[in-house]
């Protein structure tokens, strides 16, 4: 059984109410309605009489609540002993990103760990997927944020819910900035900025069509900040993940949605049955954990 569901249990007998108790632990009441049942199923008794109006335990629900409160006050206890030694852990965390969306859900996973574990440090890299999964293989960087389609073959990972959007970057000046979106036809004989990567660049071409082949490609680029350039100088549309682009100047740079759209997802991974350090491991852990209580909480 986990501590997290015995948590949840004692919250709904301190609350009397699973609706209450589901606003006090932030998740939906469907949720905790469906980890209770779980619960009563996985043990075999029944643990609430839900016929009244508030939530009152049966006998073997009285029995747990005693078991429970026990078995959380020597976990709290472990859990303040270890926090006194916890501060010995130090070191580097190696990540590296992409200029995604999803770099979004990093800053507050690295201030919450940094919280815990005063003494590490963080090492940013930014590169393409195939760039950061190229020095995990020898290495140099522990966990990357990669945008898919990427082989995870030989790596562990967690898939993030959120999407990354294909857009085009242009000057706001640009007659194309009067569109809402951009198709194909609306490409075509325009010079452009396409991404290094070939899986992506297949993507694409799925997306533009038998228009492929026809492409006026004036640039291939690794990164969205130097296509911007590129485009800021008139040179060139580019065709990029939206990532960061929110944060440029909009006097400068402005970008449209393709259509029909095209967005992609991205994963946190790490080199399988790899040996780290013990900061990347509390890391890893930290982040599985956080990650899948962030996903409870949507459904």
């Amino acid at each position: 059984m986990e501590i997290r569901l015995l948590r949840y249990f004692l919250t709904v007998v301190r609350e009397e109410s699973i609706t209450k108790a589901a606003e006090v632990l932030h998740i939906t009441q469907p949720t905790l309605s469906r980890q209770m049942a779980q619960m009563e199923e996985e043990m075999g008794v029944r643990l609430f009489d839900r016929g009244t109006r508030k939530i009152v335990l049966t006998n073997e629900g009285f029995l747990l609540r005693r078991r429970a409160e026990e078995i959380l006050e020597l976990v709290d206890k472990t859990e303040r002993e270890l926090a006194q030694q916890e501060e010995a852990v130090e070191g580097i965390v190696s990540v590296g990103c992409g200029d995604l969306a999803a770099v979004q859900k990093l800053p507050e996973l690295f201030r919450s760990f940094h919280e815990r574990y005063p003494a590490v440090t963080f090492d940013l890299y930014t590169a393409t997927a195939d760039h950061v999964k190229d020095r995990m293989d020898r290495g140099l960087t522990d966990i990357g944020l990669l945008l898919e389609p990427v082989n995870m073959e030989k790596y562990d990972y967690i898939r993030l819910n959120q999407r990354e959007q294909w857009v085009v970057a242009m000057r706001p000046d640009s007659p194309l900035a009067k569109l809402g979106h951009i198709t194909p036809q609306d490409l075509k004989g325009l010079p452009l900025i396409l991404p290094r990567r070939l899986n992506v660049r297949s993507e694409l071409a799925h997306w533009f069509g038998d228009d492929y082949q026809h492409l006026h490609v004036l640039f291939i680029s690794n990164l969205p900040s130097s296509s911007s350039i590129m485009v800021h100088h008139r040179l060139a549309y580019a065709l990029i993940a939206e990532g960061s682009i929110s944060f440029w100047d909009p006097r400068k740079i402005t970008y449209r949605p393709l259509s029909p759209a095209l967005t992609a997802t991205s994963v946190l991974a790490w080199k399988r049955q790899k040996p780290f350090g013990l900061a990347t491991e509390k890391f890893i852990e930290f982040t599985r954990n956080a990650l899948c209580e962030e996903r409870e909480k949507e459904e």
